[in-house]
């Protein structure tokens, strides 16, 4: 997956009194989803907590699902950016880790997973979904596993698309399920799916 968009978020046209409420909306929509989950989450709720009319929030957004991708696109740009410096793979293990703290303590995390579950079901969110956040940031996934490859630094076992999922599937899985994510899952993935060289001269010298 999966965590900063090369896509920009949204832009509104307005003044400064606009961008509070558009902000006042995003916070709204972020709390209000941890406090009642996403079947709860209604637009005049979310129009009720920023303090803005519901014919505000249809003139920017046109669902529910469009604010929490918002939401979404500037908090992980915000707390968990993909690496963009030289690629090592204890750069990108740092980036798991991120990740994985993201899902499981941070409360923005709970959008990427409500998001992850309503996809399953609704077409049109997937569509967006894949469109707007998950494209954008596996294409900068991919350049830091092909950059951290072409600088020797991993040995991925599989083509890019397959090892970021791989790497980022047992921690969205357990994430999804409630489960704490152990520290030594992310070491293990690692070394196994990236610097499987290193993981056999390891095995052969304990023998």
């Amino acid at each position: 997956m999966p965590a900063a968009s090369s896509q920009p978020p949204r832009t509104h046209s307005g003044n400064k009194r606009d961008e509070a409420a558009r902000l006042a909306v995003l916070h709204a929509a972020d709390d209000l989803l941890v406090e009642h989950g996403f079947g709860a989450l209604t637009v005049e709720a979310i129009a009720r907590r920023a303090g803005v009319s519901k014919q505000t929030i249809y003139r920017w957004w046109p669902s529910k699902v469009e604010i929490l991708l918002d939401t979404l696109i500037e908090d992980t740009g915000k707390r968990i950016p993909v690496p963009s410096d030289t690629p090592t793979a204890d750069g990108i293990r740092g980036y798991l880790r991120s990740f994985a703290r993201f899902l499981t303590r941070d409360p923005a995390g709970k959008v990427l997973l409500a998001l992850i579950a309503e996809a399953q079901h609704d077409p049109a969110t997937a569509a967006s979904f894949h469109r707007r956040y998950l494209g954008p940031r596996r294409a900068l996934e991919r350049d830091l596993l092909a950059q951290a490859a072409a600088a020797g630094e991993v040995a991925p076992r599989l083509g890019p698309d397959a090892a970021m999922d791989a790497l980022l599937g047992p921690i969205v899985y357990r994430a999804l399920t409630g489960q704490s994510i152990p520290r030594g899952l992310v070491d293990t993935l690692v070394e196994d799916l990236l610097r499987p060289g290193a993981r056999d001269q390891t095995a052969e010298a304990a023998g």
